[in-house]
């Protein structure tokens, strides 16, 4: 896959955002993934999608048995003859279950992922499949056999780690991707995070308010006014900035991605608000002065559990005596994250290098450790499926412009199953979204 650069005339585009992007799917939902062959796939550019990895006889036996068995179980293994595909639910079809289950054998769920990036297997339903799997995740493998975990799962690799280098590494790996990939998918806002909404299911064309809802909460919750100073860790596309100026803010607003950062100094100066904002190109361990408030926006999420308690400090430094700490950040069961922080998955694989969902635990451990107390924490997971489901039927439907980008079939396959899955986790409640106010103190 060749990346085009971005160029001052796409940036002005989104800058004015004038990009021609859908309100709502189109007639008949979102498009499916092409088909694929793997004999079309780039093996320079995807080697793991093109080589069928070597599991051994014994373990591609074992993984046929268990995941043929589940599929079965979650009738998720295709309609019956003679019924018509509308009258069942969501399932899989395989299109060479040799590769599909040699796959997970050797290389348990990044193997799955990879499989549906090659074209081993597709389904009338991604995130409806992924959901069912999800909220049965516990049940999948027999409990004397989750023993052999480490059989089908692999540790981090040590470059992933986010260092001062290895975390600006680790951004540009995604964000830095092409702004216009995620004009393709994101709401005139870009705001890369979930909405707020006041109505389900969501329209397309309530994402952006929805996602105003979000950030105004957010600003409320750090009490950001006229006057206020607000550092902002994690610009994303600036639209939190945005907001927090037009309220009279002055905000320093810190990313590690270049192309980010160009933009959203580009849509500042469009708003005339570039003399209350200053977009640094910034790591959060480097922030200097102190502020009245202080705002992360699923940031916590690039860290990495060995730069929490940094992190924390880096938020407690920052702020000035008597202010607010605002934060939403996605969550995952307790014991879910111990596993996930040893086990290299698909998505740290193939979307977000060095990054890992937290517990509740967990922040609330490393915040008071840095001399912070939780004051409020309010979840709303399933405004983040929402959210999800409409990024994906955007992207879906704008396969012929992500193409037209230089983002070939698999990358396409990629990026949807990343959108399904995380959407699956949502609905299935294995993740949640939060949003939390921090102060000065330990908790009582």
């Amino acid at each position: 896959m060749t990346r085009p650069a971005l160029t001052s005339e796409s940036r002005s585009r989104l800058a004015g955002r004038t990009l021609d992007v859908p309100e709502q799917t189109p007639p008949g939902g979102p498009a499916t993934a092409a088909p694929l062959s793997r004999a079309d796939v780039d093996a320079d550019h995807w080697p793991d999608v093109v080589r069928i990895p070597s599991a051994g006889p014994a373990r591609t036996a074992v993984a046929r048995y268990l995941v043929s068995r589940a599929l079965d179980k979650l009738s998720l293994t295709g309609p019956p003859a003679g019924t018509r595909p509308s009258a069942v639910g969501p399932h899989l079809t395989l299109h060479d279950s040799d590769a599909f289950y040699q796959r997970i054998g050797r290389d348990g769920l990044i193997g799955f992922g990879e499989s549906y990036m090659a074209g081993e297997w597709d389904s009338n339903d991604l995130a409806g499949v992924l959901t069912v799997l999800a909220g049965h995740v516990d049940e999948l493998v027999p409990a004397p056999l989750r023993r052999l975990r480490g059989l089908w799962v692999s540790a981090r690799p040590a470059w992933d780690r986010n260092t001062l280098e290895g975390a600006r590494a680790n951004i540009q790996r995604h964000y830095d991707l092409s702004n216009d990939l995620f004009a393709t998918f994101l709401d005139p806002t870009l705001t890369y995070s979930s909405a707020l909404f006041t109505a389900f299911p969501a329209r397309s064309d309530s994402l952006a308010p929805a996602q105003h809802r979000k950030i105004d909460q957010l600003l409320d919750l750090a009490d950001v006014g006229a006057g206020t100073r607000l550092l902002e860790i994690g610009t994303g596309w600036g639209e939190l900035a945005l907001r927090a100026a037009a309220r009279g803010a002055r905000v320093t607003t810190l990313t590690l991605s270049a192309e980010q950062a160009a933009l959203a100094r580009e849509r500042i100066a469009a708003a005339g608000l570039a003399d209350r904002v200053e977009v640094q190109l910034r790591d959060y361990r480097d922030a200097e002065g102190q502020y009245d408030a202080v705002v992360s926006v699923e940031m916590i999420e690039a860290v990495g559990a060995e730069y929490w308690p940094a992190y924390f400090t880096a938020l407690r430094h920052a702020l000035a005596p008597g202010g607010r700490i605002a934060l939403q950040a996605i969550t995952m069961g307790h014991q879910q994250m111990l596993h996930t922080a040893a086990t290299h998955t698909f998505i740290s694989k193939y979307v977000f290098p060095g990054g890992l969902i937290p517990s509740r635990e967990a922040i609330a451990e490393h915040s008071a450790a840095a001399g912070l107390r939780t004051a409020a924490d309010d979840g709303f997971g399933e405004h983040y499926a929402e959210t999800l489901r409409l990024w994906r039927e955007r992207f879906t439907a704008q396969r012929p412009a992500v193409t037209g980008l230089g983002f070939d079939p698999v990358f396409q396959r990629m990026w949807e199953f990343y959108l399904a899955y995380s959407e699956a986790g949502f609905r299935s409640r294995y993740l949640d979204v939060r949003q939390l106010l921090l102060t000065e103190g330990t908790p009582r």
